[in-house]
């Protein structure tokens, strides 16, 4: 099982300006943190802090591959990912991660990027994610042309058609 606790950054107890992490994910990173979009994955992450008067920056690189259901079949299949993104935290009076800068809590001054990086990796999937083609299941597919729109209103129009509308159909030729 994969601990959360590795993703927890001391940021008050950073003793270099500049400090560079590894992590490598996996399955049990997604379940861990009880993901529903991204069904598991291998990836690994680079994140970069440099302390700076008053804020942190973090870099994050991700790149790897994730399993997401496909679109049409709902099989599962593998996705490739490679991001770069950019994040600022303050100490502050408290967590706050509503703006563009997260805010931690001074007094505790630990800032948990486990659900950071699940968030960077599920903006970097693409909106429509199908496999390729000819890769999807089979049975899936049939079942869906069968009760598609398109053959249920070729069914229709084989029917007569209603004779105020076959004026307008001869307009269209």
């Amino acid at each position: 099982m994969c601990s959360l606790e590795t993703f927890k950054i001391d940021l008050k107890g950073m003793k270099t300006d500049e400090q560079r992490l590894e992590f490598d994910l996996d399955n049990d990173f997604f379940k861990a943190l009880d993901t529903s979009e991204v069904n598991g994955g291998t990836l690994h992450v680079s994140v970069s802090i440099r302390k700076a008067t008053g804020f942190y920056e973090f870099q994050f690189h991700t790149e790897g591959i994730v399993t997401v259901p496909c679109d049409l079949c709902l099989d599962d299949m593998e996705q490739p990912i490679e991001t770069d993104n950019r994040l600022v935290a303050k100490l502050g009076a408290e967590t706050n991660t509503e703006d563009d800068v997260v805010i931690v809590d001074e007094n505790e001054g630990i800032l948990d990027i486990s659900w950071l990086i699940y968030e960077f990796i599920a903006l970097a999937i693409p909106i429509k994610h199908v496999h390729a083609p000819g890769k999807c299941n089979s049975a899936m597919t049939q079942k869906l042309q069968e009760l598609s729109g398109a053959n249920l209103r070729g069914k229709e129009e084989a029917q007569e058609i209603d004779p105020r509308w076959e004026a307008l159909l001869k307009l269209k030729e």
